[in-house]
């Protein structure tokens, strides 16, 4: 008996996510009224593309999602690193700690100003 709420995780194969990328952008793109027969004319079309070239896109693909999520470089924005962001929280922090001791001399001086007027 299937248990539906299995721990189960199924993994996509690398390359998989690209083809049905491509497939899916050329389905929208023709607007074709049979997407099975369409698709089966896509792949066969991949198919020779690749016997004659020797290029793969699945492959391709593959390496491209594996050096992107595996390559912590590509994962940083341009010119942001761990010092800069280090920098930006301290700098956060001090402005923070500036601002409360601003209000904390406005309060006390809010607080002499009601002291004296009560005299």
């Amino acid at each position: 008996m299937a248990n539906p709420f299995s721990n189960t995780y199924l993994r996509i194969p690398q390359g998989f996510g690209n083809l049905l990328e491509g497939l899916t952008r050329e389905i929208l793109r023709e607007q074709p009224e049979n997407i099975p027969a369409f698709a089966a004319a896509y792949f066969k079309d991949l198919l020779e593309k690749r016997e004659k070239t020797n290029f793969d896109p699945a492959e391709w693909g593959a390496k491209i999602d594996d050096r992107y999520y595996n390559n912590h470089a590509f994962k940083e924005s341009a010119g942001e690193n761990k010092e800069e962001a280090a920098a930006v929280k301290i700098q956060a922090a001090f402005r923070g700690h500036l601002a409360r001791e601003e209000v904390k001399k406005m309060k006390s001086e809010k607080l002499e100003n009601t002291k004296e007027a009560n005299k």
